[in-house]
């Protein structure tokens, strides 16, 4: 049984772990084992994942059995857009995935951000599994980003909006 609690700086080194499988579990096949190698160690240093953690208008989540990490989410409010809330990372363990914890830690995510009124995702377009995850969550698409994350990168996703309950 998985239990979503509040991430700690002892749970970064199970989270970049965590991550690590997941993204190349789930990108290799679109970008190369190299390209996602680049991602991962860019994206979830040690260093880019306790920024995360500390940051304040934000919530880093884990799904926490006591002995591992099933899964985790992050989301922030965003810098750009006004009750904007930004879920950035939402992964569980490929073993783990269609029993319930990304639902779990989304449905907590959810209420974090009593003053959002959105919340909005970049989701690769080929990553068909999330896709549908989203959309299930209420989720549709507002458009397209042709380079994602940081700087000119080249990869392509989705834009999803959900209206959240206000």
């Amino acid at each position: 049984m998985y239990f979503v609690r509040t991430a700690g700086e002892r749970d970064l080194e199970k989270v970049r772990a965590l991550l690590a499988e997941s993204f190349h579990a789930t990108y290799d096949s679109l970008h190369g084992r190299a390209k996602v190698e680049d991602l991962i160690a860019h994206l979830f240093s040690p260093a880019a994942l306790k920024t995360r953690l500390m940051r304040k208008d934000a919530e880093f989540l884990v799904a926490d059995d006591g002995r591992n990490i099933g899964g985790m989410g992050y989301a922030a409010m965003s810098q750009q857009l006004t009750k904007t809330v930004m879920l950035y990372l939402l992964y569980v363990r490929p073993a783990l995935q269609r029993q319930g914890i990304g639902r779990d830690i989304f449905a907590e995510l959810e209420t974090c951000f009593p003053d959002a009124e959105i919340m909005r995702l970049e989701v690769e377009p080929q990553n068909a599994a999330a896709i549908a995850f989203y959309r299930t969550h209420g989720f549709t698409e507002v458009g397209r980003n042709e380079n994602s994350g940081a700087g000119q990168s080249g990869v392509p996703a989705l834009v999803l909006e959900k209206r959240l309950a206000g």
